[in-house]
C-alpha cells in the first residue's frame, strides 16, 4: 500500500551490492511475528505466509528504516513512495491465487518486495515502474538477491504489457480513478486481477476473468497514493457492463 501521508523524502539509500547477508536470530524472530500477525488477521492460505517467511523485507527498506522493517506498516522508500504495508501485501497475493505456472504482472514495483514475495509462488513476473530512479535500484536488488524470475521494467504501467500478455495474475499498487481496461483485456481465462480503485473513498477490488464473463467484487477500503502518468488523464469506460454483482 503506497500510503503518501509520510513526507521524507530519501536520497541515500543504495542498492544491495551483493548476495543476501546472514540473518540474525532477532531478524528471523521479527520477521516471524510478522506473519503470524498477518495470519490473525484472516491470511489463510499457507504457501502465502512461507512466501512472507522467506522473502527478507528488511533488504527492500532503507537501511534508517531497517528496524521497523517487520512492522505491520508502510515505510518510505523515496520519489514520496513507500514500501505496501505487509498485511497488503498478503491480502492482495492470496486474492490473486497464484499458482507454480502462473504468469504475473505487477503494476508499480516500488522497492521491489511485492514482486520478490510473488517471484516464489510463481512461474514470472514481470513488473513495470514509472520513477526511474525506483525501477533501477529494485532491479539491481532483485538481481542481487537471487529473483531470477523476475523482470523490471521502466516505463508507465497503465496499458500494461501487451507482447507478453495474456497474465494469470495482475497486482496493481497504485490507484487509477476506474479500472484500467488495457489491464482487464489482459487477464488470461481464470486469471485474477487485483487494484485499488478511487480517489478520496478508494476500495481493493478484485476482478476475475471466467471463460463466461468477468467478476467483480470489492474487498476492503484501501488508501494507495494515485496511479500517474496516462491514468491521470485517461477517460476510458469502466469495466461495469460486464460484471457480475457483488454477492
Amino acid at each position: 500500500m503506497r500510503f503518501s501521508f509520510l513526507p521524507l523524502v530519501l536520497t541515500s539509500w543504495s542498492s544491495i551490492a551483493g548476495p543476501e547477508p546472514a540473518e540474525s536470530k532477532e531478524t528471523i524472530a521479527a520477521r516471524e511475528l510478522m506473519v503470524r500477525t498477518i495470519e490473525t488477521r484472516g491470511i489463510t492460505d499457507a504457501r502465502v505466509l512461507d512466501a512472507l517467511r522467506k522473502t527478507p523485507r528488511h533488504l527492500f527498506v532503507p537501511a534508517e528504516y531497517r528496524s521497523l522493517a517487520y512492522s505491520d506498516r508502510p515505510l518510505p522508500i523515496g520519489s514520496d513512495q513507500t514500501i505496501s504495508q505487509p498485511y497488503i501485501v498478503a491480502i492482495m497475493t492470496e486474492l490473486a491465487r497464484p499458482t507454480s505456472k502462473s504468469k504475473a504482472l505487477e503494476i508499480g514495483t516500488g522497492s521491489g518486495y511485492q514482486a520478490a514475495v510473488l517471484s516464489k509462488l510463481v512461474r514470472s513476473v514481470h513488473s513495470i515502474e514509472i520513477v526511474p530512479e525506483l525501477a533501477d535500484r529494485a532491479r539491481k536488488d532483485l538481481a542481487a538477491l537471487g529473483y531470477s524470475n523476475v523482470t523490471v521494467i521502466t516505463g508507465d504501467g497503465y496499458r500494461g504489457l501487451p507482447k507478453e500478455a495474456p497474465f494469470d495474475v495482475i497486482l496493481v499498487t497504485a490507484a487509477p480513478s476506474m479500472v484500467p481496461q488495457p489491464l482487464v483485456d489482459q487477464l488470461a481465462v481464470g486469471g485474477r486481477l487485483v487494484i485499488p480503485v478511487g480517489s478520496s473513498d478508494q476500495e481493493l477490488i478484485l476482478i476475475e476473468r471466467t471463460a463466461a464473463e468477468l467478476v467483480r467484487k470489492s474487498i476492503i477500503p484501501v488508501m494507495f497514493v494515485p496511479m500517474t502518468g496516462e491514468a491521470a488523464k485517461a477517460k476510458v469506460p469502466e469495466v461495469d457492463p460486464r460484471k457480475k454483482s457483488d454477492p
